[in-house]
């Protein structure tokens, strides 16, 4: 899977769409970046862009973006409603998919020392980037604002991270970070009380409710010995929430910002307002989603949920979404389209993949005469097939009559074997891909010596790389015989014969998949480069046809033959 960064500058105009059209336009420039939303205020005179990348796609089109707001923003003459002391004001950089905020924070960094050593505009540090505790919170670096920001860059403990010490009355500063994924999302309520909507807000956000005497409502504000008003805290950590009634729906609402879903994810925030609001004696209809979600976040409300129905969490991703969708009830208000709200779907290439054919359509293409789909490709679906009968036999074991203590066992094996089905559908068509970056290879001009270095250079990366793809089917289709060996013998006694066929589509494609190695391997000429790698390979395809053999003696010994 690509590393994904989201990121959500918010630049100093809101009115004039030229400019605002000029920026965006600047961060689609970069390859590979997709603009999600861009949202002008006009009495903020602020707008919030949305878009997402790989990492260092991300840091290049931030960077283009700030420069072109830094040629057409004069922040003399900037007024608006929100807080800024800016062009480009504020840019967070959040991790989305497959990459840590460790190295989130890394990228930020990088992009705040080029925007301060080329731009020459001042730059601080903020949340998960900053570099101490005062800058980590975006309201201490933007204090004073643009007004003070001259006297501010003056005083001790507040000079820039990155770039010039002195006032830049242009530009301004602008302050770089990184933070969680925030999510915004809204639970239904079957009442129009707007004041017991904000109870249960009260009840869940971080913030909690201030404490009175008497009355929690009327009654007298309870203060600490410095005057301020002490809070009985909510029960969810980095949760803000609000209770109001939505017209066009007839209902209240519980309006909430998650602003760290690794601390408070999606599905707690919740059940933790269906369980206030039912000490109230209200009900939760459904939910909301406003934006869009990682893939990550709904998975894990799906699996939570078939975990407490004691169902099994080795089921295709598209069943464990639906599970999220219908029990948050997030389709109750307007439907819920996960190929428009889930931003790695959103961002999936839209020409379709091999694995995107029907079997009939995959079938009638490996029999065109193309050179490709061929062995190797057929070889990971093979080994796909196998490993998916492997966690069929484990699903319907997980909720067969009489076994349910047995339950979190045969999940576990259902999810290993869908770890594996999963990579190898997407080896399908990368070993398709390897084949075709072979054949460009080839394509190249060998004119000059320089055009031949590079050439043969080109064919040889290629072949390693046409080689470690089969090599790696082999060692996961090998891996997929744990999954259906233990289901052979474990497993639902009328499902047997299933993991039968299993182990024979594991072993083949194992085989399948060794000839596709040797054939590369034999035009790559740094043979001690992959001696190893070699020798694994043929121990894996013996391994794999003696425990196919075995698990086929299982079975026949359990059908009675």
């Amino acid at each position: 899977m690509k590393q994904l960064i989201e990121c959500v500058p918010n630049f100093s105009e809101g009115r004039d769409l030229s400019i605002i059209k000029q920026i965006t336009d600047a961060i689609e420039s970069v390859k590979g970046i997709r603009l999600l939303n861009v949202d002008p205020g006009h009495a903020t005179n602020r707008t919030v862009v949305t878009f997402v990348g790989e990492p260092q796609q991300v840091v290049e089109a931030a960077f283009r973006a700030i420069q072109r707001a830094s040629e057409l923003i004069d922040m003399k003459y900037h007024k608006g409603e929100h807080p800024r002391f800016g062009a480009t004001d504020v840019c967070p950089l959040i991790p989305v998919t497959d990459i840590t905020m460790e190295e989130t924070v890394g990228y930020a960094r990088l992009l705040a020392k080029r925007v301060g050593n080329e731009l020459n505009i001042p730059v601080y540090c903020y949340e998960f980037a900053a570099f101490e505790v005062k800058r980590q919170s975006l309201a201490n670096c933007r204090a004073g604002e643009y007004e003070g920001l001259a006297e501010k860059m003056k005083t001790a403990g507040w000079q820039p991270d990155f770039g010039p010490v002195t006032f830049n009355d242009r530009s301004g500063a602008i302050a770089i970070g990184a933070r969680n994924f925030l999510i915004a999302y809204n639970v239904n309520l079957n009442t129009t009380s707007v004041r017991l909507a904000n109870s249960i807000a009260f009840d869940i956000r971080e913030a909690g409710r201030i404490k009175r005497e008497g009355d929690p409502i009327t009654g007298k504000i309870i203060a600490d010995e410095h005057g301020e008003p002490v809070r009985i805290p909510g029960t969810l950590k980095k949760v803000r929430a609000i209770g109001w009634f939505i017209k066009e729906y007839g209902i209240a609402q519980i309006s909430i910002n998650l602003t760290d879903i690794s601390t408070t994810s999606v599905h707690q925030a919740f059940d933790e307002v269906c369980e206030r609001a039912r000490d109230r004696g209200i009900r939760v209809t459904g939910s909301e989603l406003i934006g869009m979600i990682p893939l990550q976040a709904m998975l894990d409300a799906g699996k939570y949920f078939l975990q407490k129905q004691h169902r099994s969490l080795g089921i295709p991703d598209h069943e464990i979404i639906k599970i999220a969708v219908k029990s948050l009830g997030l389709d109750e208000l307007a439907p819920f389209d996960p190929d428009k709200r889930i931003i790695e779907y959103f961002l999936e290439d839209k020409d379709k993949n091999l694995i995107d054919l029907s079997m009939t359509d995959f079938v009638h293409e490996t029999a065109s005469d193309s050179l490709a789909p061929g062995g190797g490709s057929v070889a990971a679906y093979l080994g796909a097939m196998g490993a998916a009968l492997g966690s069929m036999v484990a699903n319907l074991t997980s909720h067969k009559r009489g076994w349910d203590d047995r339950w979190e066992e045969f999940s576990e094996w259902a999810e290993k074997g869908k770890l594996i089905y999963d990579e190898l559908l997407k080896l399908v068509d990368k070993d398709t891909a390897a084949f075709n970056q072979i054949m460009d290879a080839f394509k190249l001009p060998k004119e000059t010596s320089i055009e031949l270095i590079a050439r043969k250079s080109a064919i040889q990366s290629a072949t390693k790389n046409a080689i470690e793809i089969p090599f790696r089917v082999m060692q996961l289709s090998y891996d997929s015989m744990d999954v259906i060996e233990a289901m052979a013998e474990t497993g639902n006694p009328n499902s047997v014969t299933d993991a039968g066929v299993g182990a024979l589509c594991a072993a083949t494609a194992v085989s399948g998949a060794y000839l596709n190695v040797l054939v590369n391997a034999s035009s790559f000429q740094d043979r001690e480069a992959i001696k190893q790698l070699l020798e694994h390979a043929a121990e894996l395809e013996l391994k794999a046809k003696n425990r196919c053999e075995e698990i086929q003696m299982l079975v026949r010994s359990k059908i009675g033959m």
